[in-house]
């Protein structure tokens, strides 16, 4: 669809992704548009296509990012905390933040977006991206979002629990480490090397290509998981080796 979804700025793309219905919600649109996708993406930046940023990962295509945030939105309240894992570039943890920020309140609420990534090159280009924006600043100013270079696969426990889990990357598990981290009630969207129905141990059949999950924690504590599409991401590894 990058043929008719694109634009020539940063409006354009998202009133196109709007148009067609690939972003419905509009609290979603408003976010994405408040974000210069051309801070983040090195080349092609209205493209609704992915975009290599070095360092073996890429930044989705914005579609991709408008689905994630609409799966999650229930979840990405005024003063939700939020952990976005293979954050890359840094775009999707902006958009995250202005959804849980919002205009007026970025010194006064208790919502954070943590967002994680194991290349330490990616974490200091993403802090980077953000300063671009005078909300990037401030953001990070105030202490509102927070970049760390991690294991993502370990999640963040310090900031735990969060109310939403973004996994950017391909997962060969649905880590339970993760989902431990996720309060109650929450959510995570993540991308598995997985498909097929849970075993009776609730772990997934391996094979067959990567799928969405996304994972219900419900207030009483019990896990609710579902298969929702199939993508092509990067996988969730350790550091690709020099």
């Amino acid at each position: 669809m990058a043929w008719y979804c694109s634009g020539s700025t940063n409006s354009e793309l998202i009133e196109n992704l709007s148009k067609t219905g690939l972003i419905k919600n509009e609290r979603v649109k408003k976010a994405m548009l408040g974000v210069d996708r051309a801070h983040y993406a090195p080349s092609r930046a209205y493209s609704d296509s992915p975009q290599p940023i070095g360092h073996g990962a890429t930044i989705s295509a914005p579609h991709m990012h408008g689905h994630a945030c609409e799966y999650l939105i229930n979840f990405l309240q005024p003063g939700s905390r939020v952990l976005d894992i293979g954050s890359g570039s840094g775009y999707l943890t902006h958009v995250l933040a202005n959804l849980v920020i919002g205009p007026s309140s970025t010194s006064q609420c208790n919502c954070q977006v943590i967002a994680i990534d194991h290349i330490p090159e990616l974490v200091e280009l993403s802090q980077n991206n953000m300063r671009k924006s005078k909300q990037g600043r401030e953001y990070l100013s105030h202490g509102r979002v927070k970049f760390i270079t991690g294991d993502g696969r370990l999640g963040w426990k310090e900031g735990a629990p969060y109310d939403a889990i973004h996994v950017g990357a391909a997962a060969e598990q649905l880590h339970p480490i993760l989902i431990e981290q996720l309060r109650a009630p929450g959510r995570m969207f993540i991308p598995v090397n997985a498909e097929g129905n849970e075993t009776a141990t609730g772990s997934l059949r391996l094979g067959g290509g990567q799928y969405i999950w996304i994972v219900d924690k419900k207030e009483d504590g019990s896990v609710h998981k579902e298969k929702v599409f199939q993508v092509s991401y990067v996988p969730l590894t350790d550091r690709p080796k020099k």
